[in-house]
Order: structure tokens, then C-alpha cells, then sequence
């Protein structure tokens, strides 16, 4: 049962989801959030922009694992921005 509680989000460590840190990028606001995962922290955070006078909002979560919040606040900031060069305000639809 401990797996299932896990695999479907209602076990395990998960961080507290407090900000480690916080930047913006291209008019997107980007925050890391770093997901305490077995010892280690996994890639997490949000990308917010108003669009048409609405507060838009995804959610970063990748599988990638750090050994440090610090590391993964970092990594979390590079992915994002990434990600917003990819994809845009299409990464709201």
C-alpha cells in the first residue's frame, strides 16, 4: 500500500513546497520549488504569466534528482527558462 501511496501522490516526503527560489524571465515569473524525494531533492516549480488579464500558471516537475535544494533551485531556474524558449505563452494552453 506504501507504494501505491507514493506512486499516486498520497505518501513520501514532499518538501513542504516552500520557494527556494525565485527569478523572472522573458515576462514569466519562475519559481523553484524543490521536492524533498528519499534524501535527495527532484526538479519542481512554477511558471506564472498574466495573459489577458489572467494569472496563468504551470507546474514544473521533472524526474531529475539533486543532492542539494540549492542545486535543484538552480537547476529548476535553467529548466524553466528553457522550457519558455521552447514554448512560450503556448505553454499555457
Amino acid at each position: 500500500m506504501s507504494f501505491l501511496k507514493k506512486l499516486f501522490g498520497g505518501g513520501g516526503d514532499s518538501g513542504g513546497g516552500k520557494p527556494a527560489a525565485e527569478t523572472t524571465y522573458e515576462g514569466f515569473a519562475i519559481t523553484a520549488i524543490p521536492q524533498s524525494d528519499s534524501g535527495q531533492f527532484r526538479l519542481s516549480g512554477t511558471i506564472t504569466k498574466e495573459v489577458n488579464g489572467e494569472m496563468k500558471e504551470h507546474r514544473l516537475i521533472r524526474a531529475d534528482l539533486f543532492p542539494s535544494a540549492d542545486e535543484c533551485a538552480e537547476a529548476t531556474i535553467r529548466k524553466a527558462k528553457q522550457v519558455i524558449d521552447e514554448q512560450g505563452e503556448k505553454l499555457f494552453l
